[in-house]
């Protein structure tokens, strides 16, 4: 009797020792399940991102030390129906209405002789590519072409719901802005339906990987083109050629030739590895109509720090009565550049006694080429940036000073004026008279003749 019931013992005790073997097994896997979804990015859906700094969600396969084919991730896992399905929600197609002048038959003979352009509304597409929120924004990457001089925006998503959108910020050199879409906007269908973009490592691509294209070509919606890269490592020339990317350029953008098609609202559109993740911007407006299966994207390891930048600007509206400089300007463009070696940028001709720049010590002769971070290379770019901004805010500057034969870089701090307070009002009407005239096109004769001095004083000015 003694002995059954020792035997009873040990089998009542190694009971329970299985049954808590297999309580911790359980919540090991109930971890395990829980860790891999969220390591492999299965939750898809749009989470918030830190309330500080908003950052792009990358790939955790960033490098392969690996000489190992079975190791390797260059090639992927998925077929292009999978990549497909994983990241349509994260693409977007944005369309674009603006403003331009046109040259009619009747606006030739305007009143009384004048030249009268009519302005008409033109609408453009292109596409996006989610790659973040922050606590009142979804964050849209695209090209700077494709909202450059956009009057209004509206963001469409893979469910069919649009939504207006705002420009956050952009980099014109490199072509990329960042477009910002509220949160308040979204309704939460959508919010489910839609995905935040995984980023690759272009660095890690190889010559002949297989690549998917996806975004708006056409402005008919959302399609899908699949192809090689074909060379890495290409540049845009000044002169529209194509030649091997030079990193110590600063003007110059890393790009990846591929034969995957990308035609007209495909630009700002995700190019993605076979894992499905981003590696590269669609740029279609680099691929000439004279070639086939030559389009380009912008490498997306070389401006994850701008787009990350941009990410985190401040969205700004414009305003009616923008604050101004109080200085009149000319655009010095390459061929300036070129022949003398003097900075790319916003040449200031005249400064308004009392006025906002004289205030901050600005002089005839500077160069303007940074406005509050952003690269500026033109005075119609200089305008677009005041316009979002009111009289009364300080706005950092970049400028080059003349120092013997030499420029030096200095920033200075400017507190806008208003518009009253300086001799030309009305941008928007110097933009006009200005762009009338042939003067701009005389900048490197004047800078001949009088060495960039008093040969510049005359045409009309900007605020």
């Amino acid at each position: 009797m003694k002995n059954r019931n020792e035997e009873l013992k040990r089998k009542l005790k190694k009971a329970a020792s299985i049954s808590l073997c297999a309580v911790l097994a359980g919540g090991l896997a109930a971890g395990t399940y829980t860790g891999v979804n969220y390591l492999t990015g299965y939750e898809q859906s749009v989470q918030a991102a830190s309330k500080e700094q908003v950052t792009l969600l990358k790939s955790d396969k960033e490098s392969d030390d690996s000489d190992s084919k079975e190791e390797s991730t260059a090639k992927g896992s998925l077929d292009v129906s999978d990549i497909v399905e994983e990241t349509m929600p994260s693409i977007v197609s944005i369309t674009t209405k603006s403003v331009e002048e046109v040259q009619s038959y009747y606006g030739m003979f305007g009143q009384y002789g004048a030249y009268s352009p009519e302005q008409r509304e033109v609408q453009g597409s292109g596409s996006g590519i989610i790659i973040g929120k922050n606590d009142t924004e979804l964050l849209i990457a695209t090209n700077y072409h494709v909202v450059d001089g956009a009057e209004t925006l509206s963001v469409g998503f893979c469910d069919s719901t649009a939504c207006e959108a705002k420009v956050k910020g952009y980099d014109s050199e490199k072509d990329l802005a960042v477009v910002a879409v509220s949160l308040d906007d979204i309704d939460s269908d959508t919010m489910d339906a839609i995905s935040i973009a995984t980023i690759g490592n272009s660095d890690n691509l190889k010559v002949g990987e297989q690549v998917v294209a996806i975004g708006n070509a056409l402005g008919y919606g959302q399609s899908v083109t699949t192809g090689i890269v074909s060379a890495k490592n290409r540049q845009l020339n000044s002169d529209d050629t194509v030649g091997d990317y030079d990193s110590d350029s600063n003007s110059a953008t890393n790009l990846i030739q591929t034969d995957a098609a990308i035609n007209p609202g495909n630009s700002g559109g995700a190019l993605l590895n076979m894992n499905g993740e981003v590696v590269g911007i669609n740029s279609a407006k680099l691929a000439s109509t004279e070639v086939e299966g030559i389009g380009y994207a912008i490498a997306i390891s070389d401006v994850t720090d701008t787009i990350e930048s941009l990410m985190n600007e401040e969205t700004r509206d414009k305003v009616e009565d923008h604050g101004v400089l109080g200085i009149t300007v000319r655009t010095v463009d390459s061929a300036v550049t070129e022949a003398y070696g003097v900075p790319e940028g916003v040449l200031v001709r005249e400064v308004t006694e009392g006025g906002a720049a004289d205030d901050a010590g600005i002089e005839a002769r500077s160069i303007i080429t940074k406005f509050a971070g952003k690269t500026v290379t033109t005075k119609e770019q200089l305008v677009d940036f005041l316009s979002y901004y009111e009289p009364g805010e300080d706005v950092e500057l970049t400028i080059e000073v003349p120092d013997g034969k030499e420029y030096k870089e200095e920033t200075v701090t400017v507190t806008l004026g208003k518009s009253e307070d300086t001799q030309n009002a009305d941008s928007k009407d110097s933009q006009n008279q200005d762009g009338a005239t042939d003067e701009d096109g005389n900048l490197l004769e004047d800078w001949q003749n009088n060495e960039g001095g008093a040969g510049l004083q005359y045409g009309e000015g900007w605020n």
